[in-house]
């Protein structure tokens, strides 16, 4: 199968998933679920504004909460090793004709926002403030234990010229999903070492199906569903606990007050030596795709959240997947 191919020489150095900023209606509602739920720490908040990070992280937040009239997600951040590279990066995206501008952020250093190739609202950055990690302050740990933000799921019309573009950036194809018509339907694309950073399925977009964050033991998934039904957050354990095929990992997928879905996982394998070739995927082989336990939702396919501003359109050709409806009705393909 011809695949897009990696730049490993591009003048600049994108290292990971950084931060997303979601909007909420009601703040303390979602401190209440980021909190007790996932097991975020609360690094500062205003009358407006919640930062949130992980247990295991040291720069000042991972999760942006702002409070607005309705949910969407304003943008998705990732960082670059030094602050120069944040200069070639902007070189990058004007010569792919894409709009680009510098932000004024704050708890950031210098903050390129740009808009990629599909239309997804970037927020770009080097450095931020540094406070204490909470990884062995254990009074401290709260419901699923949430250690570090990991990856993103964006939900777009043509994977490929996502992917395409992402590889152009310097990101490694680590897994894909492709059908027998050799169409790409879903990359997983990696930065820092394991196998995504940043995660591209077809369908109407873009949105962002969910961002992800690890937690340090499987147990905790348990736990961070036990609270949840507590705090009367059972009906947003929306799918899990179960193990993805892709990525290997186990998981449970949340919805938070506003909709926003939010993936709990134990960490995967590593992925960095370059002869390793990616991983295909066949979605016809239900069973490889999720070993064990029923499908996910049809909903959990098809919803997400939209990106403020950013005008949506459709796939061509319908997707063909395995949903809990379509089993529980007797097909045994998608």
């Amino acid at each position: 199968m011809d695949l897009p191919q990696t730049d490993y020489d591009t003048p600049f150095n994108i290292t990971r998933t950084s931060h997303v900023v979601l909007t909420v209606r009601d703040l303390e509602a979602s401190r209440l679920f980021y909190t007790e739920v996932i097991g975020l720490m609360v690094t500062q908040q205003s009358a407006d504004t919640l930062y949130l990070r992980g247990i295991e992280e040291a720069c000042h937040h991972s999760l942006v909460l702002r409070r607005a009239d309705g949910p969407a997600c304003e943008r998705i951040g990732m960082r670059v090793l030094r602050d120069r590279d944040l200069d070639g990066l902007k070189t990058f995206f004007e010569s792919h004709k894409c709009p680009v501008h510098w932000g004024d952020v704050p708890h950031q250093g210098r903050t390129l926002h740009a808009i990629d190739i599909p239309g997804v609202p970037l927020e770009i950055c080097a450095t931020m403030p540094v406070v204490q990690r909470a990884l062995t302050q254990f009074h401290l740990h709260r419901g699923g234990c949430a250690a570090r933000i990991d990856h993103y799921q964006i939900l777009v019309p043509d994977v490929r010229k996502a992917c395409t573009f992402y590889m152009a950036a310097g990101f490694w194809l680590s897994e894909y999903i492709a059908p027998a018509s050799d169409e790409l339907v879903g990359v997983f694309l990696q930065r820092k070492g394991n196998p995504h950073d940043i995660v591209f399925f077809k369908e109407a977009g873009p949105r962002l199906h969910h961002v992800a964050f690890t937690t340090p033991e499987t147990c905790h998934l348990l736990h961070a569903c036990d609270v949840a039904g507590t705090l009367g957050y059972g009906a947003g354990v929306e799918r899990g606990p179960g193990r993805h095929g892709p990525g290997h990992a186990m998981y449970v997928y949340f919805r938070d007050p506003d909709g926003h879905r939010v993936e709990l996982f134990n960490t995967h394998y590593q992925a960095m030596d370059l002869e390793v070739a990616p991983v295909r995927w066949d979605p016809a082989d239900a069973r490889m795709m999720a070993p064990w336990g029923l499908p996910a939702q049809e909903k959990w396919f098809t919803e997400a959240t939209p990106f403020v501003g950013v005008t949506q359109s459709a796939p061509q050709g319908p997707a063909k997947r395995m949903t809990l409806e379509r089993f529980l009705g007797g097909t045994s393909t998608p």
